[in-house]
């Protein structure tokens, strides 16, 4: 029985024809099941002798690995849900989930949404916005981590517990199973030790103790799960602002994960770095993996960040034979660099590249290195992740994020003034990237952040500029979205712009992203004075680290202006503002490696930001090696005025 899936799977997708096909179709039946809880049990059913779960806690090549089953990972979620169920979570009640990759993260995620509603929570967050996410989403449980030496998750969960009266029940997780006697004392001394909530009514619960309770073979609840009940909240701030929530359902999930066995038809063994309470983890290495019959394997609890995991990573894709795994452009351009140092690397057939764009020398150098394609794909959190993908095994199609899902349409739209679709673009034609499927969420938790979010009825307005080309696949040429992405996390510029207006010298304050090799981008802030003041930028950037809370979000640099960069109607321009970072960035580089050149960054509509570059014909080669390390193309002008 495990292996029907290799002997059913089907043909691949490579080509805008092979969707066509599949759409022939209809995608209802295209789906064994429509809610996460039944995908799970199927999956426990095809692939009962399979690994699910893999967990090290350290990167090290020879640190113990723990290993779970499918049907032990179906029991686990089913356990979790009756212990939800037992404290009070039905259905429209949330779970706030505060953990880091864990297997114990699946089965509280999972078993979460067979209760009520998931809503799984960035742990590097600070207390406050933590607690606003929660209060936002109402949960009243929530799940945590218990006290580590080396970590502080447990006081910002009390901190989050006192400011949040609708929690009434903690469930904490020990990890006294995945280690040594001698350290396990030490864990539970510091449990004992662990301050524990002010707020009386608040009852803390060992999740192992309670999920060992429970039916392991059924939901005590005995709920019928409808493909159109809500199952997760997802917040799409990665670390600073207050972050827009949005709504999954059970069929939007499921969808992409039923539509990732059409794109990746084959069993895998998948490296899991990217965190749980991002999409990505939780749904392309998470349930769309376990649908699969997929192996699992988490690079500890901290993923990608996680002691030994980067500098070990080819030796840890040999001892576990891994097939694939996804991550960001910064994770690749390390391991372009990383010696393999004889690691045996040839289990892998491809990578998957997302959440930030991807600079064309950073691609071909790691698969000049690892000597696999790396497919670059598209998605967002409003519509399950997947939107778009290369097609793994074809090789990668410069420029381009790959062809859209089946069923799932995308096009490029005209808009108007009122930001609604007007017509569709042609090929080639740059316009806003709309995307309208059953992956595409309801809509934001906060009426207030719904405004404007629809092309037209069905369609989500991504924020996105790009176009199609005439085989289908989907280029992108800008963003529309003033998000500033640093390392695969979204940092919303009001924060900075707010925490800077409360400066008594400045009138004006706006924040973009600059381009930066390591995180691809870095928030830089731009000022205007008021009338009378007199400040320095480097005076203002010290009080900038005391006024911006989170540290990822302080600005890099800041530039005092004379007058702010404006659009005919006022408002702020942040492309002239990301165009004017970008010509620093690249100006200083070059300046450093001793160029004499002079460079412009522009926008092109179907090119995106360009550089033109004049320069010595000496100088050329080794300028445009250093500048093709950005997302950016380059047009050699001439010789330096």
């Amino acid at each position: 029985m495990s292996d029907t899936h290799r002997r059913t799977a089907p043909a691949p997708i490579r080509t805008l024809a092979d969707i066509h096909a599949i759409e022939r179709t209809p995608w209802p039946e295209q789906m064994s099941a429509h809610t996460t809880y039944e995908l799970l049990r199927q999956a426990a059913a095809r692939h009962p002798l399979r690994t699910a779960l893999r967990l090290v806690l350290s990167g090290t090549p020879d640190a113990p690995a723990f290993s779970f089953g499918y049907q032990a990972l179906l029991e686990g979620v089913t356990q979790a849900a009756n212990a939800f169920h037992q404290a009070g979570i039905r259905p429209g009640k949330a779970v706030a989930l505060l953990l880091p990759n864990l297997p114990e993260t699946h089965y509280a995620l999972w078993g979460a949404q067979a209760a009520g509603i998931a809503s799984p929570l960035n742990p590097l967050l600070e207390a406050e916005h933590i607690a606003s996410l929660v209060e936002a989403t109402g949960a009243e449980v929530l799940v945590t981590l218990a006290p580590q030496p080396d970590g502080d998750l447990w006081n910002k969960a009390m901190a989050v517990v006192e400011r949040c009266p609708g929690i009434h029940t903690v469930f904490v997780v020990e990890l006294d199973a995945y280690v040594e006697p001698a350290a396990r004392a030490a864990l539970q001394a510091l449990r004992a030790a662990a301050p524990a909530p002010r707020r009386s009514g608040v009852q803390i619960r060992s999740f192992h103790a309670e999920m060992a309770t429970q039916a392991a073979d059924r939901l005590v609840s005995g709920r019928v799960i409808k493909p159109t009940d809500v199952c997760a909240y997802f917040h799409t701030g990665g670390t600073t602002g207050l972050p827009k929530i949005a709504v999954h359902t059970h069929l939007n999930e499921a969808f992409v994960a039923a539509m990732l066995q059409r794109l990746e038809p084959e069993p895998h063994v998948v490296l899991c770095g990217l965190p749980l309470f991002h999409v990505n983890g939780a749904l392309v290495t998470g349930l769309g993996a376990f649908l699969g019959g997929w192996e699992v394997v988490l690079l500890t609890p901290q993923g990608y960040r996680g002691a030994g995991v980067m500098a070990h990573f080819w030796r840890l894709v040999e001892r576990f034979r891994a097939t694939s795994f996804s991550a960001v452009p910064t994770i690749y351009a390390s391991l372009a660099a990383l010696p393999r140092d004889g690691a045996d690397i040839s289990s892998l057939r491809h990578a998957f590249c997302g959440a930030a764009p991807l600079p064309p020398t950073v691609a071909r150098e790691f698969e000049a290195a690892a000597g696999i394609p790396l497919c670059e794909g598209y998605g967002l959190t409003e519509a399950a992740c997947i939107s778009a993908v290369n097609p793994s095994g074809f090789g990668r199609r410069p420029g381009s994020v790959g062809l859209r899902l089946p069923h799932q349409r995308l096009q490029a739209w005209k808009v108007n003034s009122n930001g609604h679709a007007s017509a569709t673009c042609a090929v080639g034609e740059v316009g806003v990237i709309g995307v309208c499927g059953p992956n595409v969420f309801p809509g934001y938790l906060r009426d207030s952040d719904n405004r404007d979010i629809w092309l037209l009825p069905g369609w989500l307005n991504t924020g996105d500029l790009g176009y199609l080309d005439h085989d289908g696949f989907l280029h992108l040429t800008g963003r529309a979205k003033d998000l500033i992405i640093r390392g695969g996390h979204n940092i919303d510029p009001a924060m900075i712009e707010d925490a800077l207006l409360r400066h008594p010298a400045v009138a004006l304050a706006a924040a973009v992203g600059q381009p930066d090799q390591h995180a691809g981008e870095l928030p830089v802030a731009y000022v205007t004075l008021k009338p009378g003041t007199s400040i320095d930028a480097a005076t203002l950037l010290a009080a900038a680290r005391e006024l911006v809370t989170e540290r990822a979000a302080v600005p890099a640099r800041i530039e005092i202006l004379p007058q702010m960069a404006l659009t005919a109607v006022g408002k702020v321009a942040k492309a002239e503002l990301r165009l004017r970072a970008a010509e620093h960035v690249l100006s200083q580089l070059l300046a450093r490696e001793g160029i004499t050149a002079t460079l412009r960054v522009v926008a092109d509509a179907a090119r995106g930001s360009v550089v033109q570059l004049r320069c010595t014909a000496e100088d050329a080669e080794r300028a445009q090696a250093l500048l093709k390390r950005f997302p950016f193309a380059v047009d050699r002008l001439g010789a330096s005025a």
